[in-house]
């Protein structure tokens, strides 16, 4: 089932509320966080709009990452946006959770910026990345976007930070869907 951006929005107002993981923020918290993030660097549309939703999958998938397994959320959401948006978004959400892999395997001390949470998802993603696999992740289109996404997600865990609202990130999704979408 494909979701609308009406869908999305009531998504995030009504199960974005729940506490993201084991971080001291809601998915909703993080999700606004992430993309003001992008947005204040001046990001594509395409990639706050990412930005926004790359955990999105998290509210679909059942039991999550908490339950001791990798819920796969990069993966899950992307039916549910494919007929939505366009590659230049799916793309780097469904990349997010390589380019911390990735990350770890070539940033020398990146692993210890990450949250406890963080490093612990990490473990359940399967680990860094050897160093064939990190060549492999450089060289995928939209990587480049996936990695700065990665690091957006790193930071967008603050408590009681003031975001601008889902309103105006919901406005600039509907700006960059799929035409046929509209």
């Amino acid at each position: 089932m494909a979701l609308s951006v009406d869908d999305i929005g009531r998504l995030l107002a009504t199960q974005g509320g729940e506490q993201y993981g084991r971080e001291a923020v809601s998915q909703l918290a993080h999700a606004l966080q992430c993309a003001q993030l992008a947005e204040q660097a001046g990001e594509t549309p395409q990639t706050v709009v990412a930005a926004l939703l790359h955990d999105l999958g998290h509210l679909l998938a059942p039991g999550g990452d908490g339950a001791g397994q990798d819920d796969l959320h990069q993966y899950m959401v992307i039916p549910f946006l494919r007929a939505l948006l366009p590659d230049a978004v799916l793309e780097p959400i469904r990349l997010h959770v390589d380019a911390k892999r990735h990350l770890c395997a070539t940033e020398p001390g990146y692993w210890e910026t990450l949250s406890l949470a963080s490093q612990h998802s990490l473990t359940l993603q399967g680990g860094f990345f050897t160093p064939s696999e990190a060549a492999h992740f450089a060289a995928l289109p939209f990587s480049a976007e996936a990695l700065r996404l990665r690091r957006y997600d790193d930071h967008a865990k603050q408590p009681g930070l003031v975001t601008p609202p889902l309103a105006h990130y919901l406005a600039l999704l509907e700006r960059v869907q799929l035409p046929q979408a509209a």
